[in-house]
């Protein structure tokens, strides 16, 4: 079985697929400092819930937009289940060429969203992901990726507007019924949810002219089905597109050997 972690800002999130499905998904807040045996001791547990034996897992991949986090991850693959983990970056073999300036500054998460974006859904596309930021990444009909927009998150605009407006409330995300607010969370949350929507439908519609044609609309993360609900610009949703990309990733590349040697290497290698 394959242990695919992907580690977010916001929530690292831990998947085994047996080779034709997930046997299960889990989420957990990110925290940097977490160590290998916290979250082995989190993971196995679940593990065990779900009927997977530890000595089922046979390789694991790791995408991580929070560097700090990706010692203690490595860890536990390598001292809970006998793997070495393969590290999703922009020099492995992605299937496709990245037509960026510097490459090695897109984050995994955008790469693994274009990889199995593409190869699920065909090409041209958008893939929309609603994490801690926004992101909108562009796919070349034969696969290419090309680049995108990263914009706030909702929760971190939400959370801005509290902080920094003394008399605003912190408010939860729902599709108003009615754009004009007639009260002050109302009208927050008219700005947050409707303004979300329109830089959706404004944004896809600028990449679309400047791209030169249509494209598909892919849209992952939490909020998706939420958002997707205002606009009919999104076409597909697909919460588990970034898991799948770790897997198609860990499926064209060489499982790496775990060295005992590489094992007992300090913190920071």
């Amino acid at each position: 079985m394959l242990l695919v972690v992907d580690a977010g800002n916001t929530n690292v999130v831990v998947a085994v697929h047996d080779g034709a499905q997930w046997r299960g998904i889990w989420r957990v807040a990110t925290d940097p400092q977490r160590t290998s045996d916290e979250y082995a001791v989190w993971l196995l547990t679940l593990l065990n819930l779900s009927g997977v034996k530890r000595e089922e897992v046979s390789a694991a991949v790791i995408g991580t937009v929070v560097p700090a986090a990706l010692y203690h991850l490595r860890r536990l693959c390598r001292d809970w289940f006998d793997v070495e983990p393969l590290i999703a970056r922009a020099t492995l073999d992605w299937g496709f060429d990245i037509k960026v300036d510097n490459p090695e500054e897109v984050g995994a998460d955008r790469l693994l969203n274009a990889l199995a974006g593409h190869r699920t859904y065909g090409g041209p596309l958008v893939v929309i992901d609603f994490g801690t930021a926004t992101t909108f990444d562009v796919v070349d009909r034969d696969g290419a990726y090309l680049g995108g927009v990263i914009a706030p998150g909702i929760n971190l605009s939400i959370e801005a507007l509290h902080r920094a407006a003394a008399r605003l409330p912190r408010i939860g995300i729902g599709r108003p019924q009615a754009v004009i607010g007639r009260g002050t969370v109302s009208a927050m949350q008219s700005g947050i949810y409707w303004g979300y929507v329109a830089m959706i439908e404004g944004l896809v519609a600028r990449i679309q002219t400047e791209y030169g044609g249509r494209l598909k609309v892919i849209a992952t993360g939490g909020l998706a089905p939420l958002l997707a609900e205002g606009t009919t610009v999104i076409g597909h949703i697909n919460p588990d597109l970034t898991l799948d990309g770790l897997r198609m990733l860990a499926e064209r590349n060489p499982v790496p050997t775990l060295s005992r040697e590489r094992a007992r290497l300090p913190e920071g290698e």
